[in-house]
């Protein structure tokens, strides 16, 4: 029997994949992330962007990159469009 949580991430991915089911579900350990660590060795715990001739470079964008996805890219775009003036 499905714990409550688990059936509720069921019916939360069932948005995306309707056909998916709780038997397609597998308990797995914590995955692991890439991290950026500065030239001094020390971990960059935030959002690093890069601006070069040119080019903005977006270098960190650790959790909740996704849900910052849209002011990261606003953030881009403001950048590249005040080179270009």
């Amino acid at each position: 029997m499905a714990i409550p949580q688990q059936a509720a991430f069921a019916r939360a991915l069932r948005r995306l994949v309707p056909e998916i089911g709780l038997g397609d579900l597998e308990a797995a350990p914590a995955g692991v992330r890439a991290q950026a660590v500065a030239a001094d060795g020390s971990m960059v715990d935030d959002f690093l962007i890069v601006e070069e001739d040119g080019a903005v470079h977006v270098n960190n964008a650790p959790s909740p990159a996704a849900t910052a996805s849209l002011e990261i890219g606003k953030l881009v775009s403001e950048r590249v469009a005040a080179k270009l003036r």
